[in-house]
């Protein structure tokens, strides 16, 4: 079997908010097509017009050679394989930051193929499921233009996720720092209060995460609020500080019972080798897309299993990425949570229509995976709206 073409859609949603702290509202969506009929899909969560170039793109030279030229005529069922050839034929014009992101959506679909040609869910590729289920954390962003919408948003979607059975969840408390949602500009007494509300509201019985977004500009300065609360029994506190500031993260990481944890935005196994010898996080991150696609985030869950490290995939974007954070989940023994966005209080529709039949969650799990590949099935008549709002937006432009 060899692959014979790659195609990119832009999706947007037609109601966009700018001001939103919400990567979902877009997405590139990548198809690998083989002779033996068999497509595979893809996403990454990054700006999609810049993947979408990076893959198209030709390449003039054997350090800088386009992906798509790169994956036309390759074996899918070598999806390792695959992922050498691209990094390194690519390193000069990838290597990190947006070059890994398109190379993780197309290693996404490659893996896809794989497992349809097997007739096999991925993780079974992977070596088989170390666990029996999987546990995820509803990732809660509430909406409000004031802090009083925020909070009362917040609350609701709380008692929400408990209604439904979570035994977690994740505060997406963005209303400080450059990131903050809507526009919001609060400060540290309203991050403790938010927080102190979530857990009576939650009680003991329930797990909670608080992301703060890279609100925090160095690490004694989140350390007196990291330290307020501690006494909430918050399992994890993500990006308190920007992602390069290592040295930060290790000391804020030594100096709290919290564990800190980091790595949404990295690329490669070797950024979170830097991340957690230097850093020295509780908790690692990996996009699936982001990291690379499902071959590095295997890499970097073992680096962290190596290491002791907890792992709990970063995952904001559609049925695609749940799909596929979960095979990767699936072979982790060190993954405690996944990340898990609810459908029903998403507020991107991309995130609530753009797939078919995904993962269920009853009783705050979620079964093993068991159709072929990633396992989903894209709506086209999502597709084709999705498709037409991201070229209307930008009609008349080069995209």
């Amino acid at each position: 079997m060899r692959i014979t073409d790659v195609s990119c859609e832009v999706l947007l949603v037609p109601d966009v908010n700018p001001d939103a702290c919400d990567s979902a509202q877009d997405t590139v969506v990548v198809e690998v097509r083989t002779d033996e009929g068999i497509t595979g899909v893809g996403e990454v969560d990054t700006n999609p017009w810049v993947v979408k170039t990076l893959i198209e793109a030709p390449g003039t030279h054997i350090m800088g050679l386009g992906l798509k030229e790169l994956l036309i005529g390759q074996d899918p069922t070598s999806p390792q394989t695959i992922w050498d050839r691209l990094y390194t034929f690519s390193a000069m014009t990838g290597r990190r930051g947006a070059g890994i992101c398109a190379i993780g959506a197309l290693d996404m679909a490659v893996w896809d193929v794989h497992g349809k040609a097997a007739g096999k869910p991925i993780w079974q590729l992977l070596g088989g499921a170390r666990q029996e289920f999987l546990t995820p954390y509803a990732s809660l962003l509430p909406d409000g233009r004031t802090l009083e919408e925020y909070h009362r948003s917040l609350l609701e979607k709380v008692r929400w996720a408990q209604s439904c059975g979570f035994s977690a969840a994740k505060l997406e408390i963005c209303i400080k720092g450059p990131y903050a949602h809507n526009r919001l500009r609060e400060g540290d007494e309203a991050i403790v209060e938010l927080v102190a509300a979530c857990r009576e509201v939650a009680g003991p019985g329930m797990a909670l995460m608080v992301d703060v977004a890279y609100c925090w500009s160095d690490w004694k300065e989140a350390l007196r609020v990291v330290r307020r609360l501690e006494k909430y029994d918050v399992f994890f506190l993500e990006t308190p500080l920007p992602s390069d500031d290592l040295e930060g993260y290790a000391r804020l990481a030594d100096a709290t019972e919290i564990r800190i944890a980091a790595g949404e935005w990295l690329q490669t196994r070797f950024e979170f080798a830097e991340l957690m010898d230097r850093g020295r996080v509780d908790v690692v991150q990996p996009d699936i897309g982001r990291v690379g696609g499902i071959t590095e985030a295997v890499r970097v869950m073992q680096m962290a299993l190596d290491r002791g490290r907890i792992m709990v995939p970063h995952c904001w974007k559609t049925g695609i990425g749940v799909a596929a954070t979960a095979q990767v989940a699936a072979v982790a023994p060190n993954c405690r949570f996944i990340e898990f966005q609810p459908s029903p209080v998403a507020y991107s529709r991309l995130r609530r229509e753009l797939v078919e039949e995904e993962l269920k969650v009853a009783d705050g799990k979620i079964t093993l995976p068991q159709r072929p590949g990633l396992g989903v099935k894209l709506r086209p008549a999502a597709m084709a709206e999705f498709r037409a709002a991201a070229k209307q937006k930008y009609a008349g432009s080069n995209y």
